[in-house]
């Protein structure tokens, strides 16, 4: 079984560096999905209440037969709970949704800037922490305004922000902003949608290692130095998302994959995104 290295966090929790997500799965495939990832060696799982498949989660943790102090949790606050009385409720509705007394992680999953309501919830998050319903606390999609406006009004620095990279969109300002604040940068939507598999950079890799362009990608990840959650239901795709600690990128490779940056998302702005 392969071991996943860990980050520790700025609270003193570690995280694994690679981990699953399980965004746009079906409840009814997650159980086997993360049974089949724990089996291989996975113990973080991304999760979120708007990905409507929480219990599927939970069912697929007790099915891993993994203990839980050994897997590595994380849900999301949605859009239309924020504020502090609706994030506290909705922590406790996910931990009981998923049957756990506790998250690894829980994350404001959108700033939602006009609502102005996410000091408030991160607040929230400070409490739930301090009650043990979560171990560690942070943010998804948070510019560096975001991050400052809470770091300024509670002086807790949150674990975590998770936004997108990908080669096409590699996010270097907040990147530089979660590592001057000691916050680790977690990455959604790591392999792009598949944008770059066929590029000259991601290619030649593949050439000289062997490896697929998912694993040169997941790999591109691993040596920025912060966690990864790609997504897979198959348990052969899951099996070489892992197998990727056995070869390294050069400095020129690192290099020729940073020069495929296009300004490209694959999701939205932080800045503008308030759906509900």
């Amino acid at each position: 079984m392969t071991a996943i290295p860990t980050i520790r966090m700025n609270d003193g929790h570690s995280i694994p560096q690679l981990g699953i997500g399980i965004w746009q799965i079906d409840e009814a495939a997650v159980p086997g999905v993360v049974a089949s990832a724990t089996d291989l060696g996975f113990r973080l799982i991304d999760g979120a209440f708007i990905y409507g498949n929480e219990a599927g989660m939970g069912e697929g943790i007790r099915q891993s037969g993994i203990a839980r102090d050994e897997l590595f949790v994380t849900s999301k606050v949605w859009n239309s709970e924020q504020g502090y009385d609706k994030a506290r409720k909705a922590i406790e509705a996910s931990l009981s949704r998923i049957g756990v007394d506790y998250l690894d992680l829980a994350l404001i999953h959108w700033p939602c800037p006009e609502k102005n309501l996410y000091i408030e919830t991160w607040k929230a998050l400070i409490d739930a922490r301090a009650d043990g319903q979560l171990r560690s606390i942070g943010v998804s999609n948070f510019n560096p305004d975001h991050l400052d406006r809470v770091i300024d009004a509670t002086g807790v620095v949150p674990a975590v922000n998770q936004i997108e990279i990908n080669p096409s969109f590699q996010n270097p300002a907040v990147r530089l902003a979660n590592e001057k604040r000691n916050v680790l940068t977690q990455a959604w939507t790591p392999l792009g949608n598949g944008k770059n598999f066929n590029s000259e950079a991601i290619r030649l890799v593949c050439e000289r290692t062997g490896k697929s362009a998912p694993q040169v990608i997941l790999r591109w990840h691993i040596q920025l130095g912060h966690s990864v959650i790609p997504r897979s239901t198959r348990p052969e795709h899951l099996a070489m998302n892992l197998d990727i600690f056995d070869f390294a990128l050069s400095d020129a490779e690192m290099a020729a994959i940073a020069a495929l940056e296009a300004g490209e998302r694959c999701g939205p702005d932080p800045q503008a995104f308030e759906v509900e």
